[in-house]
């Protein structure tokens, strides 16, 4: 995996990163989801690279090897500003200030929080496979709480971690022929660290809670994106069956929001590549027409 980038763990006192990056051009910012690693993007990295950009992968904080502070009792330690911040300070020690960001599933949060709190550093940035948090909760219907239950179930104290540590392989489940060996052996080993499994769940909990409150206060204050926005979705995942097209709610939060869905199930980075690289290309290449 990611041949020719280099990989190294930045120190930011509180916490630290570990991070893939490699190329040369534009900096592209790209952060996964749960419960895969940078790793996931290990297709569709190389790809954007020959499309001219430099690429930045790093593990979100507590997730993969980056590490963060002990969980608190507000889950501050793990809010997506906290992350964000994160982000900002690698890419800066990475000698980036300004860059193109794209988030999935829990990174798009991320990537929600860091454009709304660090506008001066993102010219675009894209969503895959998700809306804000708040705009989720809003629409949490019996529908949303049967197919997504495990948000809810992550927020309870200490149950899940005892649940999942039982026995984390039967809870996490993988396909090596699907996600690569080398992707599938990492999240693996991530998986089955105690330290990483709570660190994953207090991003749920602080997603119900202290992001929730972030985003609403956005929202009250009449915060927009500044920036283009282009919002991907898995045909095969369940986004557009529960809120129709994500683009419309999007279009609460930004100005210009561009997208549309890509045939592939939710860890399109993994099932899609190909389709995914050149639609995350075209558009921080700024060649994707507005729909």
């Amino acid at each position: 995996m990611f041949e020719g980038f280099a990989a190294e763990t930045v120190d930011l006192g509180e916490a630290s990163v570990f991070v893939r990056y490699g190329g040369e051009g534009p900096p592209l910012l790209l952060l996964h989801g749960h419960p895969r690693t940078s790793a996931t993007w290990h297709r569709v990295a190389p790809l954007l690279v020959r499309r001219g950009f430099t690429v930045v992968c790093p593990d979100l904080r507590g997730y993969g090897r980056s590490r963060g502070p002990a969980p608190a009792a507000d889950h501050a330690p793990h809010s997506k500003r906290a992350v964000a911040g994160d982000m900002i300070e690698v890419m800066r020690a990475l000698g980036h200030r300004r860059f193109e960001l794209a988030g999935h599933d829990r990174g798009v949060p991320v990537a929600l929080r860091l454009v709304l709190d660090h506008p001066e550093a993102v010219t675009r940035v894209a969503f895959l496979d998700g809306i804000p948090l708040s705009e989720h909760l809003a629409r949490a219907d019996a529908r949303f709480a049967t197919a997504w239950w495990h948000w809810f179930f992550f927020a309870q104290p200490e149950i899940p971690e005892r649940v999942i540590n039982a026995d984390p392989d039967a809870w996490y489940r993988g396909d090596a022929r699907v996600m690569g060996q080398e992707n599938h052996d990492e999240w693996r080993a991530a998986t089955r660290d105690p330290d990483v499994v709570r660190a994953m769940l207090e991003d749920y909990r602080a997603g119900l809670t202290v992001d929730r409150r972030h985003e609403e206060e956005d929202r009250a204050r009449g915060t927009r994106i500044p920036c283009p926005v282009l919002v991907l979705w898995s045909l095969r995942d369940d986004l557009e069956d529960l809120y129709g097209d994500p683009r419309a709610i999007w279009r609460d939060w930004a100005d210009d929001v561009r997208g549309r869905g890509i045939d592939a199930g939710h860890h399109v980075a993994e099932e899609a590549p190909g389709p995914l690289s050149a639609a995350l290309g075209d558009f921080f290449a700024d060649l994707a027409p507005a729909r």
